[in-house]
């Protein structure tokens, strides 16, 4: 299951409600999407394979993402946060196979190397049969990041059948102590230093039926809709479900959360300033998508698809092209975007 919803507004203007930013090419030369598709085929079988998102982007996903058919989509009848939209893609998987374990990613996460991330998603499926366990993947974390959320790892899990040998490759799995929101910097660094406590990357891997299950006990918002969802109800459903997300709604309730290290490069992408991070850059720091100069410049972006972009003589700065707006900011405001978004008018915003 990809998710790949969302405006991705923090990249406005190049990410719009009709063009976002899941079929970019933010982290290489193809969109996000059909970087995310590619990454897992190897491992599941494209038949096998569902995008979740509105109808409305159907048609732009399927564009991107050669190969792809309608069968492929699983289109949300309304924006519902992940928690319905979760419970929803497991109930229709559990129909088709009631042992099927779900795989839940992103569309716009970059994710380095591919083979490893493929082992660790086998690894954990294993596991989350093993135990009865909904999983996430934790990254560790490479710096003080205060625009992720974490998780406090707790005690190692114990193999359900001790006649079983030890495997020393295999991945270890862990309760979850605590998931924590978004840190100040102090909290963040303390994070980093004491080594107990991962990036919650929002990759998730458990059965279809356990998620149901655990919705069902530990989600108040749901759990009488579980049982009509799982009739085939999904317009009475999504009628009566409430916006909620999956991290809020169950997997900070549920004691029955596992977690397994990342052994792989992890970014969501968040903001333009992720571009340094996912994007070569040249020896004074710039880095450039499309038709780009940066000339005697250092440490700026420059996003390009609508006409050159020049730079001269200029510093981190982030300077996009597209659709007939120009947008100029410094790097260290990007994230921050949403607030200057709230001060445009709609057809700016929208770009329509």
């Amino acid at each position: 299951m990809i998710l790949a919803g969302g405006v991705g507004s923090r990249f406005w203007p190049a990410s719009t409600p009709a063009r976002p930013k899941q079929i970019l090419p933010l982290a290489s030369e193809q969109p996000l999407i059909r970087d995310t598709v590619e990454r897992i085929l190897p491992l599941v079988p494209q038949e096998r394979l569902r995008i979740l998102t509105g109808g409305h982007l159907a048609d732009p996903i399927l564009g991107a993402v050669p190969g792809l058919e309608a069968g492929n989509f699983l289109l949300e009848p309304r924006a519902a946060g992940t928690a319905p939209v979760l419970a929803w893609a497991a109930a229709e998987l559990e129909r088709r196979d009631p042992d099927a374990v779900m795989v839940s990613l992103h569309a716009d996460h970059v994710i380095q190397p591919a083979e490893a991330f493929r082992r660790l998603i086998a690894d954990a499926a294993a596991l989350a049969v093993e135990h009865g366990r909904l999983f996430t993947i934790g990254a560790v974390p490479t710096r003080p990041e205060t625009g992720y959320g974490y998780i406090r790892v707790g005690a190692p899990l114990r193999k359900t059948d001790p006649t079983l040998a030890d495997d020393e490759t295999r991945t270890a799995g862990y309760q979850v102590a605590e998931f924590v929101e978004k840190p100040d910097r102090a909290t963040a660094e303390r994070y980093l230093e004491t080594g107990e406590y991962l990036w919650n990357t929002g990759l998730f891997i458990w059965r279809a039926a356990d998620l149901l299950d655990q919705l069902e006990r530990h989600t108040p918002e749901l759990a009488e809709l579980i049982p009509v969802l799982r009739e085939g109800g999904t317009e009475e459903f999504f009628r009566r479900a409430p916006t909620l997300s999956i991290d809020e709604g169950l997997l900070e309730r549920s004691d029955r959360v596992g977690v397994v290290r990342a052994t792989f490069d992890w970014d969501d992408v968040g903001a333009w300033d992720a571009l340094y991070r996912t994007r070569p850059a040249d020896e004074r720091g710039n880095v450039t998508i499309g038709e780009g100069y940066a000339v005697e410049s250092y440490g700026s972006a420059l996003y390009a698809d609508d006409g050159p972009v020049v730079a001269f003589g200029v510093e981190n700065l982030i300077v996009v092209r597209t659709g007939g707006v120009t947008f100029v900011a410094h790097r260290d405001r990007a994230p921050e975007l949403k607030t200057l978004l709230g001060q445009l008018p709609e057809r700016l915003r929208t770009l329509d």
